[in-house]
């Protein structure tokens, strides 16, 4: 089984358990923070399912309807999941504000003690396993769901520590407080995450890192003039590529191509799944004149030489 499907399918899995346990527990022990960890792990459970089938989807080659593939599903689900994490935290607000305006008791906050640390220890091992294949797949989808699970981990240790000082104290306020904190931390990872979900499907280009790196690939063969019109995105795990190669203008078309070859296969060693398309143009006075034009000292000098 394909690394992405595996991870996805285990959340699932584990977030199934943990809603059930988090539901029984909260429902019988009356308090509103765990209540709001099973909606919380609800709303994972439901972001697990959408990464599981977005990341099976994306894996689909292209087609006469897609051309460039289905990677921005994974973009799609990515602000989806983010969108869940907010109502998440909106709702464990709204509960919270209401249990502050009517308190009530929490009844043997021991059990809710028992299911955080078994949400913890889950969630923990879970979210790294995510992240590890996230990094290594470049997969926005699982990376969405890590982040699900990771925010589970820090929200179950405050409620975990919300029922450890009534459990000492009695103090029943501590439950809705705790709740609320928890809350607004799942906001600002909601917020980060949209952020990250929703730049490739606005086409936004490659991280100025990669970007460097994608150029020095094209100058640093010795048969190029230059380069110009360069641009990028990514879709999904995936990235694009369009950009302008200048080569001298006595070579044939055949040794043209053989350089935009070996540029593209080394692109594409480096990002696998990158999809490069590659204009070949003569280092003419007109092409290396266009704006943003970058070419080699070599031919700057040259140019300078035979300038009137």
């Amino acid at each position: 089984m394909d690394r992405r499907i595996f991870a996805a399918a285990l959340s699932v899995a584990s977030n199934s358990v943990l809603v059930i346990a988090k539901f029984v527990v909260g429902l019988a022990t009356g308090s509103v923070s765990v209540i709001s960890e099973a909606a919380h792990s609800g709303l994972d459970l439901f972001a697990a399912v959408i990464a599981y089938f977005s990341v099976k989807v994306c894996r689909k080659p292209a087609d006469h309807e897609h051309p460039f593939g289905h990677g921005k599903v994974e973009n799609l689900s990515g602000a989806v999941e983010a969108f869940l994490i907010l109502i998440a935290a909106i709702f464990i607000i709204h509960e919270s504000l209401n249990k502050l305006r009517q308190p009530s008791p929490v009844d043997a906050p021991e059990w809710g003690l028992i299911v955080m640390a078994m949400s913890v220890v889950a969630n923990t091992l879970v979210s790294r396993f995510l992240f590890r294949v996230a990094k290594e797949t470049d997969s926005i989808a699982l990376e969405a769901d890590a982040h699900h699970l990771s925010t589970d981990v820090w929200t179950s240790l405050g409620v975990f520590a919300g029922l450890g000082i009534i459990r000492l104290t009695g103090w029943h306020i501590v439950d809705p407080i705790v709740a609320i904190i928890v809350a607004l931390m799942i906001i600002r990872v909601a917020f980060s995450l949209t952020w990250k979900a929703t730049g490739p499907l606005l086409d936004q280009k490659l991280p100025d890192g990669e970007v460097g790196e994608l150029t020095e690939m094209v100058m640093s063969n010795p048969q190029v003039v230059g380069y110009h019109k360069l641009r990028t995105r990514k879709s999904g795990p995936y990235r694009e590529i369009d950009y302008h190669l200048i080569v001298p203008g006595e070579i044939t078309v055949e040794e043209a191509h053989e350089i935009a070859e070996r540029i593209e296969d080394e692109m594409r060693r480096r990002y696998p799944g990158t999809h490069v398309v590659t204009h070949i143009e003569p280092d003419t006075e007109d092409t290396i004149g266009e704006p943003g034009t970058q070419i080699k000292e070599i031919r700057k000098n040259k140019s300078d030489d035979t300038s009137p």
